[in-house]
Parts: structure tokens; C-alpha cells; sequence
């Protein structure tokens, strides 16, 4: 009634396969962390925020090795509240990631940026209110 199984489980956790690649945890991390800091990038240049764009891309080489490619900077741009709020919210993520693998001078910039971003859609909400 029962016939036993004839070939190997794909499902094996028995030792690691030659055909499918394998990062570190502090690897992963360290690309996880590379691309909310180029979100958080883009985001910056759209504000033409250039010296906290200039800190955001020296945390990126340091990581990857390389800089990323950038857009040119929108100059209309640099008080919209929903860059700000993305802005943050990639400062927010970013710093998950960084305070997990115990990098300071990230969590440094990236606690900068977020209390930026927030103080910039505070006083948006307030210039809006009055």
C-alpha cells in the first residue's frame, strides 16, 4: 500500500547546494540597508536637500562599494509635504536595519534625517492650518 520515496527531497536542509547562492545575514542586512539609503537618496535629491543628499550617498559607497546613479534634483520641489513623508519613511525602514546590525554612524544620519523630515511636515501641517 505504501511505496517509499525513490529520489532525494528537494526540501533537504542536509548541507548547502552548489546551485542556489547563499548570503550572510550581515550581507543581506548590508543590501537590505543599501536600498532604503538609496530610496532615501532619490528622495533627498527630488528635495534638493544637496549637503543631507552628500551624507546619505557617502553612507552608500561605504556599503556598496560604488555610488548609485542619481536623478537630477527638482527645485520646485523642496516643501512638499509627501517627500518629506516618504523621505521619512525610508529614514524609518533604513534605520531598522541599521540599529539591527549595530551600525552607528547610519543610525547617526539616518535619526538626523528622520527628525528633518518630520520637523519639515510638522511645520507643513502648521503653515497649512493657519
Amino acid at each position: 500500500m505504501y511505496e517509499p520515496i525513490r529520489t532525494k527531497s528537494v526540501h533537504s536542509m542536509a548541507g548547502p547546494r552548489p546551485d542556489v547562492p547563499h548570503r550572510s545575514r550581515e550581507e543581506e542586512l548590508d543590501s537590505q540597508l543599501a536600498g532604503y539609503l538609496t530610496a532615501l537618496l532619490t528622495v533627498t535629491d527630488e528635495l534638493g536637500l544637496d549637503e543631507a543628499a552628500d551624507h546619505v550617498l557617502r553612507e552608500i559607497v561605504r556599503l556598496r562599494g560604488a555610488a548609485p546613479v542619481r536623478a537630477a534634483a527638482d527645485d520646485t520641489s523642496s516643501h512638499r509635504p509627501d517627500l518629506h513623508r516618504r523621505a521619512a519613511a525610508a529614514a524609518a525602514r533604513a534605520l531598522v536595519v541599521a540599529e539591527s546590525r549595530g551600525d552607528t554612524a547610519a543610525s547617526r544620519l539616518l535619526t538626523e534625517r528622520l527628525d528633518a523630515h518630520r520637523a519639515a511636515m510638522s511645520e507643513a501641517r502648521l503653515a497649512t492650518s493657519h
